[in-house]
């Protein structure tokens, strides 16, 4: 089953620098799908507008077989307010700095959401946030603060408030570019248990190696366009697009 599709997505920013120019791309429910690519490539933003966080100038979106975005006369036109906030339900994103509540404990930040948006019974939330922290490796950190924790240990708590919405597909935007070399083994392995779990994740990373080893499916952007998608080892060890080659050799020497 499709859980996302995007269809001729364009963005610009100020009508100048189109960051985004014609991506269309579909993951399937249990797939990993890893984005890689030189900064400023479009990643992030791809990511943005896939979740709604940035706006669309072009093209479609669908979550679950069901329309977010549509196009209209060359224009994306975004569905009804209380259809986007359903759609919201379906997907997580885990961001690069966390975005933690610092005022929250770390149980609160799990809990706050299920509880308030999704109205769901409290006691059974607390016992799968606590479930979530043993499965993070941090459940004594339950009433701690963001503050109190390392990097590794908030980008943990991160990923399991995300997961306490029992999302259909995770999306994670460079999930360890704000981490030292030991947090980011850390949290790859976090993920790559996620993706043992079959959870569907999109991926945007640096760790080449990381993506080679969990990933069903690379996708390599170059100036808001995909210029090579495919199998890991296809895409990775084998690159057809010298953009991609060039690429690879100078970040894996």
């Amino acid at each position: 089953m499709k859980l996302l599709e995007i269809n001729n997505i364009r963005k610009s920013f100020d009508n100048q620098l189109h960051v985004l120019r014609d991506i269309s791309l579909s993951v399937e429910e249990g797939e990993v799908v890893s984005i890689l690519g030189p900064s400023g490539s479009g990643k992030s933003t791809l990511l943005r507008c896939a979740t709604m966080l940035e706006t669309m100038d072009g093209g479609t979106l669908s979550y679950c077989g069901e329309s977010a975005v549509i196009e209209v006369d060359g224009k994306s036109r975004y569905m009804p307010k209380s259809d986007i906030k359903r759609i919201h339900g379906y997907f997580g994103l885990v961001f690069q700095n966390f975005n933690l509540f610092p005022h929250y404990t770390v149980l609160k930040n799990i809990m706050d959401a299920p509880v308030h948006i999704q109205k769901r019974n409290k006691a059974e939330v607390r016992e799968e946030a606590m479930s979530l922290l043993r499965q993070m490796g941090i459940e004594d950190k339950a009433d701690s603060y963001p503050c109190q924790l390392s990097g590794g240990q908030q980008q943990r708590v991160a990923i399991a408030r995300a997961l306490a919405m029992n999302p259909k597909i995770l999306f994670f935007d460079e999930p360890t570019s704000a981490l030292d070399p030991e947090l980011t083994s850390e949290i790859l392995k976090v993920l790559r248990d996620l993706a043992s779990r079959k959870m569907t994740m999109v991926i945007v990373t640096h760790e080449i190696e990381f993506a080679k080893n969990v990933s069903d499916r690379v996708i390599f952007m170059d100036e808001g366009y995909i210029v090579e998608q495919g199998k890991p080892e296809d895409v990775i060890d084998n690159p057809e697009n010298d953009r991609v080659k060039a690429f690879l050799n100078k970040v894996m020497g």
